[in-house]
């Protein structure tokens, strides 16, 4: 998720100092109510929805509850004071700008198949914004979001994984920026959907469309024991990821660096990269770094 945090002040348009929900009209809250209305019902994997003014980390306190709650629960907040991303990375923005939300998951599927999560949220993520938003959304391998600002990627949204508890469920978190202005941008490398000139910022319908994907590809997917190339996740994360023919420079655990290209993505959902010298490696964790861009990653 965004590596920096913006500054907040009361007199920001869409900042947490104004006092009112309706401070920004521009900006309105979600409607918990419709929300539920729409998602939570019979059959549905989602079982409950709860909205929050503001919360440090809606995946800290899903995981704090995890043992309490059944699988489908969503928690959105709209402001995130202490949001997380990958390697404790901070993700902050103004109150309403964005969806920020996590969802609680218990996937009956073999525990080596779990880091296809991640991915698969991107997948949705993507599915969903392309139909409900019209934006051509790009998947940076593992859990970067990606639009077009005047010609360059910008990184508009995150999703982390983690395991919660010993009862096998995850916690899957996704932070993406809606109507963040360019003023508000926490790094010069960051977009928002408003700024990649989407056809629709409205929260309430986009946060319906990815939930409704999510349900539709976790469903897939674990109808397939987690399997990726049964299920089509394999081929859909590979037909939308960015990082796929590009050379990158990933900057691995230990300060290791390895500078390749990006060729494949395997069975376990690692980034296959073929060295300068003839030999391929496969990449399960680290940063990755479009180095063609220009953007820094």
């Amino acid at each position: 998720m965004t590596p920096a945090q913006p500054a907040h002040g009361s007199s920001s348009p869409g900042g947490s100092g104004g006092g009112s929900r309706w401070s920004d009209l521009e900006r309105p809250p979600l409607d918990e109510g419709a929300l539920r209305r729409a998602l939570v019902r019979p059959g549905s994997l989602w079982t409950s929805l709860d909205v929050v003014a503001a919360t440090g980390s809606t995946n800290s306190d899903l995981s704090a509850r995890a043992a309490e709650l059944p699988e489908g629960a969503v928690l959105v907040a709209e402001e995130q004071t202490a949001g997380r991303g990958r390697l404790d990375r901070s993700w902050s923005a103004p109150a309403r700008s964005g969806l920020f939300f996590s969802v609680l998951l218990r996937p009956d599927v073999p525990v080596e198949r779990l880091a296809w999560l991640p991915l698969l949220t991107g997948v949705a993520a993507a599915t969903a914004l392309a139909r409900a938003a019209g934006a051509d959304t790009a998947l940076k391998w593992p859990n970067d979001l990606l639009v077009t600002v005047g010609g360059e990627e910008r990184k508009t949204g995150g999703i982390l994984a983690e395991r919660a508890g010993d009862g096998g469920a995850v916690v899957i978190g996704l932070g993406l920026n809606v109507s963040l202005r360019a003023e508000e941008l926490p790094v010069h490398t960051a977009g928002s959907l408003a700024l990649a000139d989407a056809i629709s910022t409205d929260r309430d319908p986009l946060l319906r469309a990815v939930l409704r994907s999510l349900e539709e590809w976790y469903g897939q997917w674990t109808a397939a024991n987690g399997d990726p190339a049964a299920s089509g996740l394999q081929e859909a994360y590979a037909a939308g990821c960015a990082t796929l023919g590009r050379s990158v420079r990933a900057e691995l655990p230990g300060e290791r660096t390895l500078v390749g290209e990006a060729i494949a993505l395997d069975g376990e959902g690692r980034l296959v990269v073929a060295t300068e010298g003839g030999g391929q490696e496969a990449v399960s964790a680290g940063d990755i770094v479009h180095v063609r861009t220009g953007t820094g990653g």
